[in-house]
């Protein structure tokens, strides 16, 4: 036997002696073994729990990988205090609360190890140990791969975690681990996970696949960075950061994920750079909740395998998409909720089914000098306060190139539409918009297309080769009040005609004007037609008389649920009647404050009441019209001094006999107002409500909590209103309704067992602050008619009962 060498023999005896011998166990031959010695052991399996405290090296005999198997019947087989070298062994665990492989100290090598057990966790580094392990392989179906815990790290090299009952690697409590070209796959948890304060985790050349969970888990102000790494076949996300998560992809791909490929919640913070997204089936960015933010640099998310839009940006998130290209998808880029953000430069959005860009629910999106092509709408500003700027951009080849409606509030400049098959830019239903120093060639219908007295700009626009014209306005009929329609200045198309504006003295003797129709899934947009001039029109048609308060009321009682609301109208009119009649007999009336604060949460009925309680009134004869103007920050709020005062008073003007309903109306008074102009809109309020108190009622909406904080700093404007009427969520019945409701207008009906699926649907439907209430519930049955509509489609010869009936298998999934 050579010097130097200690060989340990698995039977029979020998003499002990120092530093080269034979031993009968392993922890004899340790004892016996002094720093830097080799200790060679014999085939066999060892029943011991080994524990290495010096520097030696520890390893099975050449050319018998396997041989040599380490496999006590409890606690930990193999531990390491030292920096030794072990190598060649078989290790099996079997206790439950420890581990197969501990490493507490030093920095030992561990090469070649096979470790098949079912304990704790297959390797744990910890403390102060930095261990170097190379081409390691772990199956463990009962508990953690790799644990990396309490202030460990070192580096694992070609490791390979086969089965885990819990994460494949699991990095906590201070550790810092790196892998280089390891493979994680088969765990029942996360295939990487990292938590907690000052937790890291690097991963370079890695693989996560086959993972029942997240493919990479990365929570609670843990951070992680992964470069050249694929994750793809999990079961549940693919990545997912939460709490405050730090995580940078470089050069990865994200692939075959069922759900979202990455999800980002609660102030995480994501960079992509030249990383891939494809074959998910939610959404490939999933982006939630204020101070959340993703940063995507050169990177392509496509090939969508769901029906949901590709990056998804809501509750106040941030997302930045630089360079990117998204493809193939449903939708390409949604954008929903107060405070939420996107900004997409110099990036590609094609081959979209049916929206590229979706604004809504007062978010805001910038789009600099990107592409669109090939998409249902290119860019779709939905409702009150949502806006951004579309600068630059090109969209090619929709139905239609931009849509506002509902109050939206963009601002588009240099932008080119060319080919759309509808219009180039389609403004309605209160829509608004600044456009400036763009053009539309070659559509199919209008280039630009403004109906319902929409007060959207229009500045050095052009237009070209449009089949039904380069501009259609048409009027927002007999209510349209002074300042309504759209504002054209310098705008050129290559008509011989010209630009033609509502109300000019070059209007043609027939004017071409449009449906009122509201785009949705149950709608299209307006089919454009001609009508006959207006004086023959307002000659042909009566004047619609004002209903009577009993045909207002009876229409309010219909509305599905708000039983309290209901009460709060009726006692409010019923005082405002009494008083009426007690002034006809001669007698005195008490004094009764008409304005009101709606509060509650989106989708309570809240515009559909003050709609209402405005007819109500004129009925009564205490409005002169009745009709309902609504208007939000963006309508009253300007950018500059005195540019407040001026729009508060137009506000006021168009509601002049009605009610001026502003909705989010705490958003004239944030918290962190500083030198900001809602003030002047406040003051301006004031005045007005005061002044022209019996012209016009105004109702201020939004969330309750935050209406509390506006009218407790406002005392001004608290003294103007009367009463609070708080509009509670709805429930699972009352969401129910209004999907029969929406059923039976649109002429389906509800199949056996369908209402009680619905019922269990909402009531297990979170119910977050996104949730939407009767919007959800209006939702769900238009995805029910959609999923409808994919079963039916596959039948050849479909019945009345075929087309009509919604089952609970047509129930959208829940989110």
């Amino acid at each position: 036997m050579a010097q130097g060498t200690v060989q340990v023999t698995h039977t029979g005896t020998s003499r002990w002696r120092r530093r080269t011998g034979e031993y009968a166990s392993l922890a004899a031959a340790l004892e016996a073994a002094a720093e830097g010695d080799v200790l060679t052991i014999a085939p066999g399996t060892y029943r011991e729990n080994l524990v290495v405290q010096r520097s030696v090296t520890l390893r099975g005999p050449e050319g018998s990988p396997g041989s040599v198997r380490l496999a006590p019947l409890d606690g930990v087989p193999l531990t390491v205090r030292a920096s030794a070298v072990v190598q060649d062994l078989h290790v099996e665990g079997q206790d439950a609360a420890a581990p197969a492989v501990l490493v507490e100290e030093g920095t030992p090598e561990l090469l070649d190890l096979r470790i098949v057990t079912r304990s704790a966790a297959g390797i744990e580094v910890r403390g102060s140990a930095r261990p170097t392990v190379r081409r390691c392989t772990v199956d463990n179906p009962a508990g953690i791969g790799i644990a990396v815990v309490d202030g460990g790290g070192g580096v694992f090299e070609e490791c390979e975690v086969v089965a885990a009952g819990q994460a494949g690697v699991a990095v906590r409590g201070g550790a810092h681990p790196r892998l280089e070209r390891c493979r994680v796959h088969h765990t029942s948890g996360a295939g990487l996970s990292a938590t907690g304060d000052n937790s890291a985790l690097e991963a370079v050349g890695c693989e996560v696949y086959e993972v029942r969970g997240s493919g990479v888990q990365i929570t609670a102000r843990a951070t992680a960075h992964l470069t050249d790494c694929d994750v793809h076949r999990t079961t549940a996300d693919g990545v997912t950061l939460d709490t405050d998560a730090v995580l940078t992809l470089a050069d990865c791909r994200i692939h075959d994920i069922p759900e979202n490929a990455v999800d980002l919640r609660s102030r995480s913070v994501l960079t992509l750079t030249r990383t891939t997204v494809r074959q998910f089936g939610r959404n490939g960015l999933s982006v939630w909740d204020p101070g959340t933010r993703v940063d995507a640099n050169q990177c392509e998310i496509f090939d969508s395998t769901g029906d949901y839009p590709a990056v998804w940006v809501s509750d106040g998130a941030t997302a930045v998409l630089d360079s990117c290209r998204v493809h193939d998808v449903p939708d390409a880029l949604f954008v929903l909720d107060r405070g939420s953000r996107a900004d997409v430069v110099d990036s590609d959005l094609s081959q979209v089914r049916n929206t590229a860009v979706s604004v809504s629910d007062g978010a805001t999106a910038q789009l600099d000098d990107c592409r669109i092509r090939d998409a249902a709408t290119g860019a779709w500003f939905r409702d009150h306060g949502s806006g951004g700027t579309l600068n630059n951009c090109t969209v090619d080849s929709t139905q239609t190139g931009v849509i506002v409606t509902k109050g939206a509030d963009p601002t588009v400049e240099r932008c080119t539409v060319d080919s759309p098959a509808e219009a180039g830019f389609y403004v309605s239903a209160g829509g608004r918009g600044s456009f400036l120093n763009c053009r539309v060639t070659n559509s199919g219908g209008y280039g630009f297309h403004v109906i319902d007295g929409s007060r959207t700009t229009l500045r050095k626009c052009r237009t070209e080769r449009c089949a039904r014209g380069g501009y259609e306005f048409a009027d927002a009929g007999a209510d349209a009040t002074a300042g309504s329609g759209p504002l054209v200045e310098d705008c050129t198309s290559d008509e011989s005609a010209g630009v033609r504006i509502p109300g000019a003295a070059a209007v043609p003797e027939t004017a071409v004007q449009t449906t009122a129709q509201s785009p949705g899934l149950l709608g299209v947009i307006p089919e454009q037609r001609v009508t006959v001039p207006e004086a023959q029109q307002a000659a042909a048609e009566p004047q619609t008389s004002v209903r009577s308060s009993k045909d207002v009321l009876g229409e309010l009682d219909t509305l599905v649920g708000l039983e309290s609301v209901k009460r709060e109208v009726r006692a409010l009119i019923d005082m405002i009647e009494v008083g009426r009649r007690r002034q006809q007999a001669g007698l005195k009336a008490a004094s009764v404050k008409r304005h009101l604060v709606f509060t509650g949460s989106p989708g309570t009925g809240k515009t559909t009441v003050a709609r209402l309680y405005g007819e109500i009134l004129a009925a009564l004869d205490v409005l002169e019209k009745g009709h309902l103007v609504e208007v939000s920050r963006v309508d009253l709020v300007g950018e500059h001094i005195g540019s407040t005062a001026i729009r508060t008073q137009e506000a006021f003007q168009r509601a002049h006999g009605g009610v001026l309903f502003i909705d989010e109306a705490y958003a004239l008074s944030p918290e962190d107002a500083g030198r900001d102009f809602g003030k002047e809109a406040i003051d301006t309020l004031v005045k007005l409500m005061e002044d022209q108190r019996d012209a016009v009622v105004v109702i201020v909406a939004g969330y309750t909590a935050e209406m509390e904080r506006f009218l407790s700093v406002n005392p001004g404007v608290a003294s103007r209103f009367s009463r609070t009427i708080t509009f509670g969520d709805y429930g699972p019945d009352e969401l129910l309704r209004i999907v029969e409701q929406q059923a039976e207008e649109h002429e389906y009906r509800l199949g056996p067992g369908t209402a009680d699926a619905l019922l269990k649907y909402f009531t297990e439907l979170p119910k977050g602050p996104a949730f939407g209430n009767g919007r959800t519930a209006r939702q769900t049955f238009e995805a029910m008619v959609e999923r409808h509509a994919s079963r039916v489609a596959q039948v050849a010869e479909p019945n009345k009962d075929d087309l009509t009936l919604l089952y609970a298998e047509d129930l959208p999934e829940l989110p």
